[in-house]
């Protein structure tokens, strides 16, 4: 995760790298996402992508809802787990860093003309959240699980659509993105696995498959971690 002082100077102003038009204006950022891609089960097929592409303003105000949901479960876990430290610590930075992306997707929005309406979430979440366990700490390694799941299928998308999209700015944007976005998925699972003795590896590879399923199986809606669009 990006430090603080890297995306908010003490003066309260956003730093130049992570300016909105210098990001839109310079050469397309490059980060290396291959760890993205081996920790998930399965990639983005050429049907989403095909979708997707020609309906970036849905996509847009669906990435805007992902950036404040993301926001906000962090902020909901700070205030419930109060008793630990370092997610107090690292979900703080984390919540910031949300909310200037949620900033920066509504600005690109205006830029464009796409006005703000209600958005009714897909499927992909609540896919997951209905394994979570139910008691604690075996919840709480859960939904720090599924977070992880979440960033890291979020990056893998930013980059697969910043290859093929016509709009050379959005496209440096989610270049951009990757740099910090990439990382946010290892912080969620350092966070899991700091709350439990035993290893971990058994719940990821578990919701690996569930992510992967529900990112390879027909859906009949078209968001920003749906699965393969089934009218195509």
């Amino acid at each position: 995760m990006q430090h603080l002082s890297n995306t908010i100077n003490t003066n309260g102003y956003i730093a130049n790298e992570d300016d909105l038009q210098n990001i839109t204006n310079r050469i397309k950022a490059t980060t290396d996402i291959s760890h993205i891609h081996e920790f998930l089960g399965t990639r983005t097929s050429e049907k989403w992508l095909t979708i997707a592409k020609n309906n970036l303003p849905l996509l847009m105000l669906d990435h805007a809802n992902c950036e404040k949901k993301a926001a906000g479960t962090a902020m909901n876990l700070i205030f419930r787990y109060e008793f630990h430290r370092e997610l107090q610590e690292r979900l703080a930075q984390l919540v910031r860093e949300e909310m200037l992306h949620y900033e920066q997707v509504l600005t690109l929005m205006t830029q464009r003309g796409i006005e703000w309406s209600h958005l009714p979430a897909g499927r992909y979440a609540k896919g997951l959240l209905k394994h979570k366990r139910t008691w604690e700490p075996a919840a709480m390694v859960d939904v720090l699980i599924i977070g992880a799941f979440i960033e890291a299928r979020s990056c893998e998308r930013f980059s697969a659509l910043a290859d093929v999209i016509d709009d050379e700015k959005l496209a440096r944007y989610y270049k951009y993105l990757l740099k910090s976005e990439s990382r946010h998925y290892e912080d969620y699972l350092h966070l899991a696995q700091s709350l439990c003795d035993e290893s971990i590896d058994e719940r990821v590879a578990f919701f690996r498959t569930v992510e992967a399923d529900l990112i390879d199986s027909p859906d009949d809606e078209i968001r920003f971690h749906s699965g393969i669009p089934s009218w195509v």
